[in-house]
């Protein structure tokens, strides 16, 4: 049985194209931050901005029509924010044709833009084993280290944290379920994958667990995703279950208006067993946010 609902799908030359959604920014509520309209006026932006993290929801029923039924297992998504959206605003996402890996599996490029064809995001996505030649992956061996860091002055490359607890219970994501923008039947059906499967959203923020204990900054500012990998090992993430994460920052960067942080985190059984799913995050600070900046 399909975990995906059924839904309005289309096929251009060979690009698979969802149906015009309208997600919602689901922390808008959270004064101060970047979500916060007032907050993220005062930064430049338009309004609140919804989180990469939601938009992630969009691909799942295309990529596993394009990939296959496996994507929930060994698929990956690895996505590369451009522009942010505000609440409601309208956004589609496309999946272009897969094509196989020299190392098994198959990849795709994909792409999310407004009806006006403002990119949001763009990225690949895989199926198979690991993808070292993802978007993300390729983009961070490009990276150039940073010469003035202020907000992460006291991160440094190489910090580890290990065995973080993480879980995600389904009393915090299931109220979400009836608002996603594309819903699964494995997002509320147990017995089609061995339990309450996490929604992209969920999943990313059980990786996130290693966030507060890895990264020491100083504060106060605001944050925003700059990219995120989901790489699914034996997936799927599971809510109501017991993870442990582990972490390691890759690299510190910086931009005229950001300081950022790369870091990887794994998720493993906290039963024992091997990751069921690997994270590679981009993290902007916004310098504007920051006294140090000032």
């Amino acid at each position: 049985m399909s975990q995906a609902e059924p839904f309005d799908v289309m096929v251009r030359d060979g690009v698979t194209v969802g149906p015009i959604r309208r997600p919602t920014n689901f922390s808008k509520n959270a004064v101060g931050s970047i979500h916060d309209d007032a907050r993220a006026q005062e930064l430049g932006f338009r309004g609140g901005t919804v989180a990469g993290n939601i938009h992630f929801e969009q691909y799942p029923p295309l990529l596993i029509q394009v990939l296959g039924e496996d994507w929930m297992r060994t698929g990956s998504l690895s996505l590369y924010f451009i522009n942010a959206t505000t609440d409601g605003e309208p956004v589609q996402a496309f999946v272009g044709p897969a094509e196989p890996r020299p190392e098994g599996g198959l990849r795709a490029k994909v792409w999310m833009e407004t009806p006006e064809g403002v990119r949001v995001n763009e990225g690949t996505a895989s199926v198979g084993p690991p993808d070292d030649q993802s978007e993300l992956r390729l983009r961070l061996k490009t990276v150039k280290p940073a010469t003035d860091l202020r907000i992460f002055k006291p991160t440094k490359v190489g910090d580890t944290v290990r065995d973080i607890p993480s879980r995600q219970d389904s009393e915090k994501t299931s109220p979400r379920i009836v608002q996603i923008t594309e819903p699964m039947a494995c997002y509320v059906d147990p017995s089609l994958m061995g339990g309450l499967v996490a929604a992209p959203s969920a999943a990313i923020d059980a990786l996130r667990a290693v966030e507060l204990p890895m990264f020491t900054v100083d504060g106060p500012y605001v944050g925003m995703f700059g990219a995120i990998e989901l790489q699914f090992l034996n997936g799927p993430v599971l809510v109501d279950y017991d993870y442990l994460a582990d972490g390691e920052v890759l690299a510190l960067t910086e931009s005229p208006k950001t300081e950022a942080a790369w870091f990887e985190s794994s998720l493993r059984p906290a039963s024992g067993g091997p990751p069921v799913a690997r994270m590679l995050l981009l993290t902007r600070l916004l310098k504007g946010s920051s006294p140090l900046w000032s």
